[in-house]
């Protein structure tokens, strides 16, 4: 192993650190915020002839109104399955269903409930943080043995150390300010 060899494992934690940030953001899209979104049920998994599929799969989305979120089945047949699917979810939203689209009104959050939601986040936060802690572990016992098996020497494994260490501070401070805007957009009124 030498500084190329390196210089790639680096890349691949970079890489992996960057998908978890890109998998808490996803998740930070299923928290609502009072305004209608349709990441809050995309997502969802909806029976469809015999079959799980994500509701993203078998409809289409739109906002006409700030609280409202419209959705419309490429199948008709399958509006009694995305109602029930709904209904069964943790959104916390009774859909309506006029026999062509299903309309969900989001209410406007009550204090409580956006403390309880700011909660929510913080935690999802840190399971991004711990898993970023976590592949800077895995990365590091890589260097390591490969050290320990005269691929490297010691300068090269401490100066690759550092470097996987500001890589992790950096991909942290993103889940960081990921986290501030979404408490701040879940407080906002």
């Amino acid at each position: 192993m030498d500084e190329s060899i390196i210089e790639l494992t680096l890349l691949d934690a970079k890489d992996r650190m960057q998908k978890v940030i890109a998998h808490t953001h996803s998740e930070f899209g299923a928290f609502r915020t009072g305004r209608a979104s349709s990441s809050i049920v995309e997502r969802l998994p909806v029976e469809y002839y015999g079959t799980e599929v994500p509701l993203l799969q078998i409809a289409g989305f739109s906002v006409p109104e700030a609280r409202v979120l419209v959705i419309t089945p490429y199948d008709k047949g399958a509006l009694g399955a995305i109602e029930k699917a709904i209904q069964a979810s943790d959104v916390g939203i009774n859909p309506s269903n006029d026999g062509a689209v299903i309309r969900l009104n989001f209410p406007v959050l009550t204090e409580q409930r956006r403390k309880d939601l700011v909660k929510q986040v913080k935690h999802r936060a840190e399971e991004g943080r711990v898993g970023i802690r976590n592949l800077r572990r895995t990365i590091r016992q890589e260097l390591e043995a490969a050290q320990k098996r005269n691929e490297i020497n010691q300068d090269q494994l401490d100066r690759a150390e550092k470097d996987l260490e500001k890589i992790t501070a950096d991909s942290i401070a993103d889940i960081d300010k990921m986290l501030e805007s979404k408490e701040k957009e879940l407080l906002e009124i």
